[in-house]
C-alpha cells in the first residue's frame, strides 16, 4: 500500500497526551469496551455454571466458540482494517455487541435462554471483538507520532487495567444478585458507552489510500503473513504468544471450575478473584514506558512473563480457611496482572515500532492469529482435562504450560532488545527472510 500524504501522517501530540481529543475519545470508548468485554467474559461462563449447571465440557465448548473468531477472522480483520478508518470499524463493532447482548436479554425475559443462545452469543460477540481489538490497536500510529506510542499504548493499557478490575467483579456481581437478562443488558450499555464516545471524536480520521488496482484481499493478507514471519522479532512474539494464550485458555477453564466447585466461593468472590488482575495491571502500566528504558526491551519481556505466569502455580495448593484462600488468589492475580501488563505494552511497542504505518493492522492480526488462534482448542483441552484428571491436578498441568513463553522469548532475539527499539525498514518485504530477520534487532548499546 503507498504511503499515505503527508497531510494524513499522524498529527503531532500536545505537551500533554490528555489535551489531544481524539486520543481522549479513542481512549474512553476503548475504557468503556474493554470494561463491557471483561464483564461479558465472566457473565457468560457463571450463567453456565451457576444458573444453567453446565458441566465441565460445557463450559469448555462456551469458552471455545466465543474464541473461534479469533483463529477465523483475526487475518480478514487485519486486511479489513489497513483499508478502512479505524474510528468506524470501532463503532460498528461496539454497536454490533450491544444490540447482540440487547436481544440476550430479550429472550432471557422470554424465557428462551439456554446454552444455545449462550453459544450464539459467545461466536458474534468473539467475532466484533476480534474487529475491535485489532482496529484500536492500529489507531495509535495515526493519532500519535512514532515518539509517543509507548506513552499512548501505557494510556491504553491502563484503561484495559481498569476494565479489568471493574469488569469482572461486576460480571460475577450481577449474575450472583439479579438475573442472568440484566447482567447481558448492562454490558449492552457498556458497548453503548464505548460507541458514543468514539462517535464524538471530532476529527474524522482519513480515509487510508488505496492504490488504483488494489489487491484481493487474500493477497493482502499474504502479504502480512509474510511480514511478520519474515522478521525474527515478530515471529517469536508469535510462537511467545501461541504458547501462553493456549495454555492460559486451558488453564481459565479449568479455573472458572476450580474456584466456586473446589473451593467453594460464590459467584461475586470468583468476579473478585478475576478483578485483582487489574490493580496489578493498573499500577504497572504506570511504570511501562519507564522500564524498558531503563533496563531493556528484552530484560523486561523475559524477567515479567515469567513472573507473571509462574505465580499461578501456587493455586493448586489453596486448601486453607476462605479469608486465606481469598487474599492467596488476590495476590496471585495482582502479580499476573502486573507482569502481563508490562509483557502486553512492551510487545505492542515493539510490534508498532519495526512495522510500517500500511502494514500495522494485518501485523497486528497476524500475531493474533498465530498467538491466540489455538485460544479455543486450549479451553477444549481443559474442559477434558478437568473431567478426566481432577481439577487440581489439571490446574497446576495448565499452569505450568503457560511458563513456555519466557522460555520462547529467552530463547529468541527479543531477548537482546535494548533501551531502544529499531524502526522499520524502508522495505523490509523486498529482503530475503535471513535480511528480514537481521534487520533491527539489536537495539543501540548507548541511548
Amino acid at each position: 500500500m503507498p504511503s499515505s500524504p503527508a497531510s494524513d501522517s499522524p498529527r503531532p501530540v500536545p505537551a500533554s497526551l490528555w489535551r489531544n481529543t481524539d486520543f481522549r475519545g479513542l481512549w474512553a470508548g476503548q475504557t468503556a469496551s474493554q470494561l463491557g468485554e471483561h464483564a461479558t467474559l465472566v457473565v457468560l461462563p457463571l450463567v453456565a455454571v451457576l444458573t444453567l449447571h453446565a458441566d465441565a465440557g460445557e463450559v469448555g465448548v462456551l469458552r471455545a466458540a466465543g474464541q473461534a473468531p479469533i483463529l477465523l477472522l483475526s487475518l480478514l480483520a487485519g486486511a479489513w482494517v489497513d483499508g478502512w478508518r479505524t474510528r468506524t470499524t470501532m463503532m460498528l463493532t461496539d454497536a454490533g455487541r450491544a444490540l447482540a447482548l440487547g436481544a440476550t436479554a430479550v429472550a432471557g425475559l422470554l424465557g428462551l435462554l439456554g446454552l444455545p443462545a449462550l453459544l450464539v452469543l459467545a461466536v458474534v460477540v468473539g467475532a466484533l471483538s476480534v474487529l475491535f481489538d485489532v482496529a484500536y490497536q492500529a489507531a495509535p500510529v495515526r493519532l500519535v507520532t512514532r515518539d509517543h506510542l509507548v506513552r499512548c499504548n501505557s494510556a491504553l493499557e491502563g484503561s484495559r487495567s481498569a476494565a479489568q478490575i471493574g469488569g469482572p467483579a461486576l460480571g460475577g456481581a450481577l449474575v450472583s444478585l439479579v438475573s442472568a437478562p440484566l447482567a447481558a443488558a448492562c454490558c449492552a450499555g457498556f458497548f453503548t458507552a464505548s460507541f458514543l464516545s468514539i462517535r464524538r471524536m471530532r476529527r474524522a480520521e482519513p480515509v487510508p489510500q488505496r492504490p488504483r488496482r488494489p489487491a484481493r484481499v487474500w493477497r493482502r493478507i499474504h502479504e502480512g503473513v509474510r511480514f511478520v514471519v519474515a522478521d525474527a522479532a515478530l515471529r517469536a512474539v508469535c510462537l511467545a504468544s501461541a504458547a501462553f494464550q493456549f495454555s492460559f485458555a486451558a488453564m481459565t477453564t479449568v479455573y472458572l471450575l476450580f474456584l466456586p466447585r473446589e473451593l467453594h466461593l460464590p459467584g461475586a468472590v470468583v468476579g473478585l478473584a478475576f478483578a485483582a488482575v487489574g490493580p496489578g495491571a493498573l499500577l504497572s502500566s504506570l511504570l511501562a514506558a519507564r522500564l524498558p528504558r531503563r533496563f531493556g526491551h528484552g530484560a523486561v519481556l523475559v524477567s515479567a512473563a515469567l513472573l507473571g505466569d509462574g505465580a499461578f502455580l501456587c493455586v493448586p495448593a489453596l486448601h486453607g480457611p476462605s479469608a486465606v484462600t481469598v487474599a492467596a488468589l488476590l495476590a496471585v492475580g495482582f502479580v499476573f496482572g502486573a507482569g502481563g501488563q508490562l509483557v502486553n505494552v512492551t510487545v505492542m511497542a515493539v510490534r508498532q515500532a519495526v512495522t510500517p504505518d500500511g502494514m500495522q493492522g494485518r501485523a497486528a492480526a497476524t500475531i493474533t492469529f498465530v498467538g491466540m488462534g489455538l485460544t479455543p482448542l486450549g479451553s477444549l483441552l481443559g474442559g477434558f482435562l478437568a473431567q478426566e484428571w481432577g481439577l487440581r491436578t489439571s490446574l497446576l498441568v495448565t499452569a505450568a504450560g503457560m511458563l513456555l513463553s519466557p522460555v520462547v522469548m529467552a530463547a529468541s532475539p527479543l531477548v537482546r532488545l535494548g533501551r531502544e527499539l529499531p524502526g522499520p525498514g524502508p522495505d523490509r518485504m523486498g529482503r530475503d527472510k535471513g535480511a528480514a530477520a537481521d534487520h533491527g534487532l539489536r537495539a543501540p548499546e548507548k541511548n
